[in-house]
C-alpha cells in the first residue's frame, strides 16, 4: 500500500503538472470506490485546480468552481486514497489506456489525469472546503511535523509500538514498510510496548522516523509491486530497505538473520539481535524451555 513517501511523491508530481489547470471533462468506469458519484459528476467539470496537497495517505486537490453564488468561487476538495494498487497519472489522451482505469479527467491543456486501481481498495470523494477540518480531525498528526515531546506523548500507551505507529489516528501516513525500517534503525523490537520505551529510545525512534521518511521521499518512494509516480515512473527506495521484506537475509548491521512475525495483524520484519524482544517475552520462552 502506498505510504507517506509514495503519496508525497505523487503529490509533488501532480502539483507541478496540475496547478492552475481546469478540468474540462469527466469520464467514469467502475465507481464502487467513489463516495458520491453524483456529487463528483456535478462538481468536477469546469473546476480549476488551485492546490495539490497531501493529508497523510490522502491526495487532496483544492478546486475552485467556475461559478458560485453571487459571483463567489466556493472551494471544494477532491480527496483520493490510492488503497493498495491505485495510480494517479497525468498523460496524453492518446496514451494507451491501462486495464482497470476507472476515472478520466480531461484538462484544459489537452492532457488527462487518469486513476487506475486493479483491486479498487482506493477511495475518492468530493467535499466542500468547510467539511475538510472534520475529515482531517479523524486522522493523527503528520510524523514529519510533530514535535518531539508530542511524538513521545502519543506513544506513551500500553500498546505495541508497531501497532501505535500504524494507527492512522496517532500518526497519519505511516505504514508497514516505514515502521519496520524506522524500528530497525532505532533498534526497537516491534512488540515493545510504547509506554515502556526509555527517553533515549523514544528520541532514537523519533530521529529514525524522520530520517527514513525524508530519505524515502528523496528517492521517490518504494516500488515493490504497483507503485508509480504521477508520470508513471517507479521509485528507488526499495533498494535501501534494511528490514522490510528481508526475511532470512543477513542484517546489514550485525549479520543475524532477519525474521518475520505478525504484529497488529501485519507482517513485521526485524533483526533478533539488534532489536531484542521484550524481557517478559524472553522470560516466558525460558520457562517454556524448562518444562
Amino acid at each position: 500500500m502506498p505510504e507517506l513517501p509514495e503519496v508525497e511523491t505523487v503529490v509533488r508530481g501532480l502539483r507541478a503538472a496540475l496547478s492552475g489547470r481546469t478540468i474540462t471533462g469527466l469520464r467514469l468506469g467502475k465507481t464502487d470506490f467513489i463516495a458520491d458519484v453524483t456529487r463528483l459528476e456535478a462538481g468536477l467539470p469546469g473546476a480549476t485546480i488551485e492546490e495539490v496537497r497531501r493529508f497523510g495517505k490522502f491526495i487532496g486537490l483544492r478546486l475552485a468552481a467556475p461559478h458560485g453564488t453571487n459571483g463567489s468561487r466556493p472551494a471544494s476538495w477532491l480527496l483520493v486514497h490510492l488503497g493498495m494498487t491505485g495510480q494517479f497519472v497525468v498523460c496524453r489522451p492518446d496514451s494507451p489506456v491501462r486495464p482497470h482505469t476507472h476515472v478520466w479527467l480531461a484538462l484544459d491543456d489537452a492532457r488527462e489525469l487518469r486513476y487506475t486501481d486493479i483491486r479498487r481498495f482506493g477511495k475518492m470523494r468530493l467535499v466542500d472546503a468547510e467539511e475538510l477540518p472534520a475529515f482531517l480531525g479523524r486522522l493523527g498528526t503528520e510524523p514529519l511535523e510533530v514535535p518531539f515531546e508530542a511524538f513521545c506523548a502519543a506513544l506513551s500507551r500500553r500498546a505495541k509500538i508497531k501497532a501505535l505507529l500504524l494507527d492512522q489516528r496517532v500518526f497519519r501516513g505511516l505504514g508497514n514498510i516505514y515502521t519496520d525500517e524506522s524500528l530497525w534503525r532505532s533498534r526497537i523490537h516491534p512488540r515493545r510496548l510504547g509506554g515502556r520505551l526509555k527517553p533515549s529510545e523514544c528520541r532514537a525512534l523519533y530521529a529514525a522516523v524522520r530520517r527514513v521518511l525524508a530519505d524515502a521521499i528523496r528517492l521517490r518512494g518504494s516500488s515493490i509491486s504497483d507503485f508509480v509516480d504521477s508520470a508513471g515512473s517507479p521509485g528507488d527506495y526499495q533498494r535501501r530497505h534494511r528490514a522490510y521484506g528481508r526475511e532470512g537475509k543477513p542484517c546489514y548491521r550485525c549479520g543475524a538473520e532477519i525474521r518475520r512475525i505478525l504484529v497488529a495483524g501485519r507482517s513485521s520484519y526485524f533483526c533478533p539481535r539488534c532489536q531484542p524482544a521484550p524481557r517478559g517475552r524472553l522470560r516466558r520462552r525460558a520457562r517454556a524451555r524448562t518444562r
